[in-house]
């Protein structure tokens, strides 16, 4: 956005950021959608602050009338026209059966707000109410012994227009399973006797799925007070140009090496995902930029998509943001975000060495350079001319590390120092440029409402998919659940080896058509408990944190999983490659991160559990057991690197040349050894506090293969050139 961006910028949707199955409005209608964004960012980010306290249920309620809104005003009913009914598939305009179920859908999400609203104006009007009233209007359905006609009226209507507006936006994958969980709840008595249970009467699922335990229940609170704020705070930054300063920082500093764009990539790409937390989102602002490039110094499309969707990928396991998902961990199993970002910070940094690691592997196979110093733009240069986009980041981070900030406290003041950053830097900007500062600042607040408008679009189908994931986690609650472990124990025969397996490819099937919140959510219902219990009846304690993670990695791994693999459809369409054979390449690449949640079910060393490195509050810590903590976190990083890029090796079938059968062999039992020094300390009959000693041996058996290697490349060098 320019200074001199005519007024309606703002308010025209295409303006702002085109989005495949969006509607682009050519009448009145099309200001409709960035007023209710605008707004909704206005109210995300007061309800913040002390200037507006509500009750919780009230503030999600808000929150979720705004996503419904939007979903029926921005998405139509088909994405192409039925019959003779292409008025519900128009996308120049917003019929006004949309705008009708618009208004309906955020009366429905509001009709919690209105009974506290009728509460208190009964009372401020001196009305006297009936005790039983009273505790009807003020309470909800929580405490509702018997609801009223309008309660169930309303109530139904907003799952059905819910589950619609997820079929809308999310995809009908989440519509169908929430719809067969929903129908499970009234003919459970008819279901096989495995999985039989009593129906469920209409005033207890409304009552559940109306509540703080259903679609207004912790998936969704997360969204309204968290998520949003980092998402609009990563759409702020976008819109200001950090994520292409991050790519340009990273081209300057890696461009030269072999292959080096696909090393940019992997960079630059972790740096803005870290921020972003959406795999696609990242993939359409880094990969316009990276995949070409890597193109030029020789990567087929198809391995650059794939890099590209690798990378973009694994930015929501990266700390500090990570995605929705892991902000819903943290109030799932009721610790603070800072101990789900330090389980998740070991595995997250071996996943992208590794990925660093294999993008040189390629440029051996291909025999690939680097880009010629001439073309790189100069790194001192590049870091100076956009510091201040690393200034917001740096204070979220400190906020959240060292001050141990709320995430929402933190994501609320690092927006704050964003927008001053922009409004300062587009006047200053503009005053050099002779511009004047009037129109600097009109340029900063067109810049500023173009990242409200694109945060509030990306937040729809992650409330959506909490609120819809809400519905399933109430069924759940109902009494399916234990019925679902035990099925889970049947099929995996008690052995939790197998029972992990069945959950990994239940969560890639389940998360091909559902977003990575609404996979984990869904997948850490049914078999997060099951995975502890399980384990601790085959004598491996697995803690919750491990087994949830673990949902929440396969969540992520759908995303480029074929046949559907959202990323990798989006990436192709960059690279002009086919977007299957880019899916199966990219879930090539990603199996070095899929074996990460496997190994620290078992070594829970590497989320690790148990190693204090961040002194408690009221809990004092020896400064030399401190020191050892940190001794003991860096050898188990080096060991968990070691052990991915060994994996990555052997899966590639490329060490320093192309493996052998027994060289792989080989890679693999390293592979165990580096990621599993418990179980080597057993085979050795070593202490458990010696564990780390066994690492010695795949070090050795890596030094002695590297020069093996060495020599029969230096061999057939020479007869090449004899």
């Amino acid at each position: 956005m320019t200074a001199d961006s005519s007024s309606e910028d703002f308010f025209n949707i295409e303006e702002v950021e085109q989005l495949e199955g969006v509607r682009v409005p050519k009448n009145w209608t099309k200001h409709l959608v960035p007023a209710l964004a605008i707004l909704w960012c206005l109210f995300q980010l007061i309800s913040a602050t002390s200037l507006l306290i509500l009750d919780f249920k009230i503030r999600r309620s808000i929150h979720l009338a705004f996503a419904l809104a939007i979903a029926f005003s921005a998405f139509p009913m088909f994405k192409k026209p039925k019959l003779k009914m292409k008025y519900l598939a128009v996308m120049d305009r917003i019929p006004i059966m949309d705008l009708i179920l618009a208004l309906l859908a955020a009366f429905c999400a509001l009709y919690l707000v209105v009974d506290y609203w009728a509460f208190d104006l009964a009372k401020l009007m001196g009305i006297e109410l009936t005790e039983k009233t009273a505790a009807l209007l003020q309470n909800g359905f929580d405490s509702r012994i018997k609801l009223l006609p309008r309660d169930i009226f309303f109530s139904s209507m907003l799952v059905i227009l819910l589950l619609e507006a997820c079929r809308r936006v999310v995809g009908p994958a989440l519509t169908i399973v929430t719809g067969v969980f929903i129908f499970y709840c009234f003919t459970a008595p008819h279901w096989p006797d495995f999985i039989a249970d009593q129906a469920t009467s209409l005033q207890y699922f409304i009552s559940q799925v109306n509540s703080s335990e259903g679609i207004y229940g912790i998936p969704l609170g997360v969204s309204t007070q968290v998520v949003f704020l980092f998402v609009l705070f990563g759409c702020l930054l976008e819109v200001a140009g950090g994520g292409r300063y991050f790519i340009e920082l990273a081209i300057s500093l890696l461009g030269s090496f072999r292959g080096g764009p696909a090393k940019a990539a992997v960079v630059g790409s972790g740096l803005t995902g870290m921020i972003s937390g959406s795999s696609i989102a990242n993939i359409v602002t880094t990969g316009t930029f990276t995949i070409p490039l890597m193109k030029k110094v020789g990567y087929p499309a198809k391995k650059a998509a794939a890099i590209e969707v690798a990378a973009s990928t694994d930015g929501q396991i990266a700390p500090p943001i990570m995605g929705a998902a892991a902000f819903i961990i943290a109030a799932t199993l009721n610790i603070s975000y800072l101990d789900v970002v330090i389980a998740a910070t070991i595995p997250a940094f071996a996943s992208y060495a590794t990925l660093f690691y294999l993008t040189d592997l390629e440029a051996c196979k291909l025999k690939l350079k680097g880009l010629p110093k001439e073309q790189l733009p100069k790194f001192w240069p590049t870091l100076i001319k956009g510091l201040y986009y690393i200034i917001p980041v740096v204070f979220l981070i400190t906020q959240l590390m060292i001050f141990r900030s709320t995430p929402e406290k933190a994501a609320f003041q690092a927006t704050i120092a964003l927008l001053v950053i922009i409004l300062i830097k587009n006047i200053v900007t503009s005053h050099k440029d002779g511009a004047g500062i009037k129109a600097g600042l009109w340029g900063a607040v067109i810049m500023i409402l173009s990242g409200f408008i694109n945060a509030a679009r990306n937040m729809v189908p992650v409330s959506l998919a909490c609120a819809g994931a809400g519905v399933i986690v109430a069924v759940v609650g109902l009494g399916l659940g234990s019925q679902i472990n035990s099925i889970i124990e049947a099929l995996s025969m008690g052995n939790i080896f197998l029972m992990l397996v069945i959950a990994a490819l239940v969560s890639l099937m389940i998360g091909m058509g559902l977003p990575t919140t609404a996979t984990y959510v869904v997948m850490a219902a049914l078999t997060a408990p099951a995975i502890v219990e399980v384990g601790g009846a085959q004598g491996f304690i697995v803690p919750l944190i491990a087994a949830h993670l673990f949902c929440f990695y396969f969540g992520i791994l759908a995303d480029d999983t074929p046949p559907v693999g959202l990323a990798s459809y989006a990436a192709a369409a960059i690279a002009k490659s086919p977007p299957i054979p880019t899916g199966v390449q990219a879930f090539l690449y990603d199996v070095r991160t899929a074996i990460l949640p496997f190994m620290f079910i078992f070594n829970a060393d590497i989320i690790l559990h148990g190693i204090e490195l961040i002194p408690k509050e009221n809990l004092s810590i020896p400064t030399s057991q401190l020191i050892q903590n940190w001794g003991l976190a860096i050898l188990i990083l080096i060991s968990t690197c070691l052990g991915n890029f060994m994996f990555a090796a052997a899966t590639q079938n490329w060490f320093r040349r192309k493996n052998n059968w027994l060289e792989t062999i080989l890679l693999l039992f390293m592979t165990f050894a580096f990621m599993r020094p418990d179980a080597m300390a057993k085979v050795m009959q070593l202490n458990h506090d010696q564990r780390y000693l066994t690492i010695i041996l795949p070090v050795l058996m890596m030094l002695c293969l590297f020069i093996w290697q060495g020599k029969n490349l230096k061999q057939e060098s020479l007869q090449h050139d004899t």
